[in-house]
């Protein structure tokens, strides 16, 4: 169990030698306890407390790594049931099954349509993360299917090795453990196999079991012999009996402390309909996978997932928004009119695509309201005549045309006049809407 800021504060040495950072070693207790801060900060604490800190601190959710580089995914981690409570850590992995059974050719080309599967959502890359192989064949096929995956650009993704075969996983094993995959396929039946492979390729590797008291015994069992990093599993189920398990596996390593479930969880949508394949996988998404695998190779499914993902995966209390400052749209001239808007990343990317949609030049003003969008940025004082009237000033923009006009948002009107006050600008009050945006400019005269 997790221990409090005045536990941790009892173990400290109470030197308040501000060597780490803090005035007190209360105060460096209390962030330890947030875990905003690491250990090793204290240059005076003693190995056995230092030991005994490290697993009263463990996460209830064991991180684990899969894949290499830059887009390695880290899943688990997760230390709260609802997302309102705090936020959730570790966006779930998103990925697609191939089968070995399809020629090299469709596999080469279903990795080439995978890697194109991305979309810039207010300003953030969405793409799916993993590519999963999964053997039907004998092994030499499945190792071929894996070979020719990595060689199509699969390895950009992390690879996760569908296969309950210990022979087929050596063999693939061979040629692409560098790349951190994920082994999935280890049951009561050959967990001893596959965990001399996971531990000699220093893998991740995937349990399961049909409940949960199996799943903790296979976990114990791996564990026993090396292997940690492992990902949970409870197998095919109907949608309604793999949400159960889900949550009771959530609830078990958060609020019972059961750490051979506080693992990562997978779950695969395998449903010949996109349709029902997607919302199955949707429900995975909110609760509580930490992998989703689909089969279907649709551009719209995977869309949809990624954007739900990213809404449910933001953090509450720290709303999306872009860094305060001028930006352009076109080829803008000294003529050119200039909006302003908030740093709220949905209001100012979505006045930024009414902009560009409208194919006249024009600047935005991105005012910081701490990404509050405009309505309640302006309720909450944070967007008033005089605070944009200040970063008229500051931004630059006077320098940047020859006019001063200024576009306002119509839902704010009422700020006109004490902005034309407090800038000497020309205020000019837009739509409402940032639908109405393209029409606007088309008709707008300096």
């Amino acid at each position: 169990m997790a221990l409090s800021g005045l536990d941790i504060y009892k173990l400290l040495p109470k030197t308040n030698c501000k060597q780490c950072g803090f005035p007190t070693c209360l105060a460096f207790a209390m962030q330890l306890a947030k875990k905003a801060v690491s250990l090793e900060k204290c240059p005076f604490i003693s190995p056995e407390v230092k030991a005994r800190l490290e697993q009263a601190s463990a996460p209830p959710i064991r991180p684990v790594t899969i894949g290499a580089g830059e887009k390695a995914l880290v899943t688990g981690n997760e230390t709260v049931m609802f997302r309102h409570e705090e936020k959730f850590r570790s966006p779930c992995g998103l990925g697609f099954i191939i089968d070995d059974s399809q020629g090299d050719a469709a596999i080469k080309a279903s990795v080439e349509a995978i890697r194109k599967f991305r979309l810039e959502r207010i300003g953030q890359l969405l793409e799916p993360n993993l590519v999963a192989i999964r053997q039907t064949g004998d092994a030499a096929r499945f190792a071929a299917a894996v070979k020719t995956a990595v060689t199509a650009g699969a390895g950009e993704f992390g690879l996760v090795l569908a296969s309950r075969d210990p022979q087929a996983l050596s063999q693939a094993l061979e040629f692409c453990a560098t790349g951190r995959p994920l082994i999935f396929g280890a049951d009561a039946g050959n967990s001893a196999a596959l965990c001399e492979l996971a531990a000699k390729w220093k893998c991740p590797m995937v349990i399961s079991a049909p409940d949960l008291e199996g799943l903790s015994a296979l976990s114990q069992a791996c564990a026993a012999k090396g292997v940690q990093d492992l990902v949970l599993d409870t197998g095919k189920k109907s949608a309604p009996d793999k949400l159960w398990d889900l949550t009771q596996l959530r609830r078990l390593a958060l609020k019972k402390s059961f750490r051979s479930l506080g693992f990562p969880v997978i779950a695969v949508a395998d449903d010949p309909d996109p349709y029902a394949e997607t919302l199955e996988a949707a429900t995975y998404v909110l609760k509580y996978a930490s992998i989703v695998l689909v089969r279907n190779l649709k551009a719209w499914e995977m869309l949809a997932l990624m954007a739900l993902r990213q809404n449910i995966y933001t953090d509450p209390t720290k709303p999306l928004q872009i860094e305060p400052k001028v930006y352009s749209f076109g080829k803008v001239t000294e003529k050119s009119p200039v909006l302003v808007t908030t740093n709220f990343s949905l209001s100012f990317y979505t006045v930024a695509g009414e902009v560009e949609a409208s194919k006249v030049p024009a600047y935005v003003l991105s005012v910081d309201t701490e990404g509050q969008s405009v309505l309640t940025a302006w309720a909450s004082e944070k967007f008033t005549a005089e605070k944009v009237g200040q970063v008229i000033v500051k931004s630059g923009i006077k320098e940047m045309v020859n006019h001063t006009q200024i576009v306002i948002p119509g839902y704010v009107a009422v700020m006109s006049g004490d902005l034309e006050e407090a800038s000497g600008w020309k205020v000019v009050v837009g739509p409402k809407e940032a639908s109405g945006i393209p029409q606007f400019l088309k008709n707008l005269r300096n």
